[in-house]
């Protein structure tokens, strides 16, 4: 098995990929690729290549292991740059490109395993807890059936979330909510994605009957939730590695959402530009013209304000810092407050859009459909945002579900 330094001269990554610039270069072929990635129902292989030798799909990826370690700045902004000139290699690049810093907060033994023959190694995920879990000696054992698996067909692993045991949190006892880590031998795929938004990004069932995960492919979510020293560190103390999980990981679906947002008011703009209603030209209509510039301050400004935040979290971690409970409530709202805000002003734009909008092949119907699909994710719900946000302002303890998501 291979270790970093036989990646490192490998030619893997050898020039620092600028991954905002390689997101834009293939804005007009992701565009032209679009309808083909829809009937496909997942990714075509010529785009997930272009992903991966672009260095965006390893945009979080240790450098020890060939990857290019960005700051999160730059991959989030690449990720979304590839979101604004489609939405399904959008949702990809920013789901399967987040897994990496996950990977990185392993065991060094499961770095090893998963990267040391292959740097270009990538998992799917599926957090939400279907199915079941209990421990044997040496680790565990897993069953069952998982959802939205996005990216499966492509990926050498993957992730699931299960429950098992109870820890202690914050004073209570809390079911232990934890990530396996499973190889491509351990597990099916039930090609069951037949969808009306994000067709083209494979979401497809994940099943395992009866694989055995040992103990090193495992992490539980309280560890995150904790800010504890996680077995990765060992060997990649970069301060990207001690942001919190739920700061990678939600804002990897809201990322999509504001790269989405921003493609769809591009098309709308395209459009309007030279619609005609009623013998009017509407780009001349007072009304319309105030729709442009309020769905353009929204989506500019929440965007901005999410690449701030990186920029702030990054030089919290630069010190050596970690996030209170309180301030980590505050940035999770403010995440998925984004994401609400840009997919109401496309809902705007596209309520005003006219009736040959719902057309299957008006150019802004499956950028529409795909964004309202981003938006089904749990994760983008504000329900427990808000309970734990509100609860830090009010001064009240805040209760995390499960341990995931901040």
């Amino acid at each position: 098995m291979g270790n970093a330094s036989d990646v490192q001269t490998a030619g893997i990554a050898t020039a620092r990929p600028n991954l905002i610039a390689a997101a834009k270069g293939l804005a007009p072929t992701l565009r032209a690729r679009a309808e083909e990635t829809k009937q496909l129902r997942r990714i075509l292989d010529t785009t997930w290549r272009d992903l991966m030798e672009t260095g965006i799909l390893r945009g979080l990826q240790p450098a020890r292991w060939g990857g290019v370690e960005a700051h999160p700045r730059e991959f989030y902004s690449a990720a979304m740059e590839v979101a604004r000139a489609e939405g399904c290699a959008g949702w990809i690049a920013s789901l399967i490109g987040v897994h990496p810093w996950q990977m990185a907060v392993f065991s060094k033994e499961a770095q090893a395993e998963f990267w040391g023959e292959n740097p270009e190694a990538t998992f799917s995920s599926s957090y939400i807890p279907t199915g079941k879990a209990e421990r044997v000696p040496g680790g565990f054992r897993l069953q069952g059936r998982w959802s939205f698996s996005s990216g499966c067909d492509h990926c050498h692993w993957v992730m699931l979330g299960a429950m098992l045991d109870t820890v202690e949190f914050e004073g209570r006892q809390v079911p232990d909510f934890r990530s396996f880590l499973l190889p491509r031998k351990d597990y099916l795929i039930d090609d069951n994605w037949h969808v009306a938004g994000l067709a083209g990004t494979g979401s497809k069932d994940i099943v395992v009957n009866e694989a055995f995960v040992p103990e090193y492919r495992s992490q539980s979510h309280w560890d995150y939730a904790r800010n504890q020293p996680l077995p990765g560190w060992e060997i990649n103390p970069g301060p990207l590695y001690r942001l919190p999980f739920g700061a990678i990981f939600i804002r990897s679906l809201a990322g999509a959402v504001l790269g989405a947002a921003e493609g769809f008011l591009d098309t709308w703009i395209e459009v309007t530009r030279n619609r005609v209603s009623l013998g009017q030209k509407l780009s001349e209509d007072p009304l319309t013209q105030e729709l442009a510039s309020k769905a353009s301050y929204t989506i500019k400004t929440v965007k901005m304000r999410f690449l701030q935040e990186w920029d702030d979290l990054m030089q919290v971690a630069q010190r050596g810092g970690s996030l209170s409970l309180a301030d980590r409530a505050e940035l999770r709202y403010s995440t998925t407050r984004a994401a609400q805000l840009a997919s109401r002003a496309v809902d705007q734009m596209f309520e005003a859009s006219g009736g040959h909008a719902i057309f299957f092949n008006h150019p802004l119907q499956t950028r529409y459909q795909d964004i309202k699909a981003m938006m089904g994710h749990l994760g983008l719900s504000l329900n427990l945002p808000i309970k734990l946000y509100g609860s830090a302002l009010l001064g009240l303890p805040i209760l995390v579900p499960i341990g995931v998501g901040i």
